[in-house]
């Protein structure tokens, strides 16, 4: 069995006094789609924030079968780890442009002479962008936003893409074209970890899932399972039935 891409195993992290996660274990494969999917405040954001080294975190974490659980932020960034956070946090009066470019600072840093031609592939991935590639960030659409946010952790070429509800507070037909954007990143070969309340579309796109519930891993196995799963159905997917 090959070495997954990343391997989590006993993480443990909180804010302050008060522990989130308890111990968890979480395997994401080379070129893969993991979803961990739950409720709120089962410590979904709590996760990725801690694999990206924003929270302070005990356990163990592997990238590419070395440790970087003693690495900071800007260390895991130039291993090649992105995270799109919930709140996207652009740089709303910048143009779009100028959002993507910041993104290709790993690709500078590396001496990639060439890093501003991921341009290219950005705007081939998201269209709409390269419409308003001169447009300040702050008056993009929420869709547009979350391509933007996506599209400037692309620039970087990470080896591992994290995403935090990529799908919130958007129309559905934003979010169908946002899944169908996640379906084509699976095919360029880069790991992705979806963190989403839509339980049916991470299902769906997903090759592995993970149900988090209270900081502990209820429940995990193959997407498809998961999604015939009489308590997975039950509690989320019987849930988004009833909105639609």
């Amino acid at each position: 069995m090959s070495t997954p891409l990343l391997k989590v195993s006993g993480l443990r992290a909180g804010y302050g006094k008060a522990e989130v996660l308890h111990g968890i274990g979480i395997e994401a494969p080379k070129g893969g789609v993991i979803t961990v999917i739950g409720p709120n405040g089962a410590g979904k954001s709590t996760f990725l924030n801690s694999l990206m080294g924003i929270l302070p975190a005990k356990g163990q974490i592997e990238f590419e079968g070395q440790s970087i659980t003693d690495l900071t932020l800007e260390e895991r960034v130039m291993q090649g780890i992105a995270l799109v956070p919930e709140k996207r946090e652009l740089f709303g009066s910048m143009s779009v442009q100028d959002n993507l470019v910041l993104g290709g600072y790993r690709q500078m840093r590396l001496g990639n002479a060439q890093w501003r031609s991921r341009l290219d592939d950005v705007y081939e991935l998201f269209p709409r962008l390269k419409e308003r590639r001169a447009q300040e960030a702050g008056t993009l659409s929420g869709g547009e936003r979350q391509m933007l946010a996506v599209g400037r952790s692309l620039m970087s070429r990470p080896s591992l893409l994290m995403l935090d509800e990529p799908s919130l507070g958007l129309a559905p037909l934003i979010v169908k074209e946002i899944f169908s954007i996640i379906e084509t990143l699976r095919q360029t070969g880069v790991t992705i970890v979806l963190v989403e309340q839509n339980a049916r579309a991470a299902l769906a796109v997903a090759d592995h899932g993970y149900v988090l519930e209270m900081g502990d891993v209820s429940l995990h196995g193959p997407a498809s399972d998961l999604a015939q799963d009489p308590r997975v159905i039950d509690t989320y997917l019987g849930a988004a039935r009833t909105k639609a």
